[in-house]
């Protein structure tokens, strides 16, 4: 069992890593930004209309780079929203 203050660490560990995780994510996406729509969790990344399909795929190997991770492919097709991609990347760096 773990202590209050493990659980305290842990926690706070698991938020700074989601916190960077999603920094991560609107600084690769602000070049792609459009007028002045803040990227959010809920901004749609893969129907065309904010980045095409090649443009996510360098951004999604940015992130693995960055995080090192590998985001299997059949993973990537599902995903469609910022916060879709950051719980990915959450759960493969094993703290979601």
């Amino acid at each position: 069992m773990q202590s209050t203050v493990d659980l305290v660490v842990d926690k706070a560990e698991r938020v700074s890593l989601q916190l960077d995780v999603l920094r991560e994510i609107r600084h690769q996406l602000l070049p792609y930004q459009v007028g002045d729509r803040a990227i959010t969790g809920a901004t749609v990344i893969a129907d065309g209309s904010t980045i095409d399909s090649l443009t996510l795929m360098d951004v999604i190997m940015a992130l693995e780079d960055r995080f090192d991770v590998s985001l299997p492919i059949n993973r990537i097709a599902e995903i469609r929203t910022v916060d879709q991609l950051a719980d990915t990347i959450l759960t493969l760096c094993g703290r979601a």
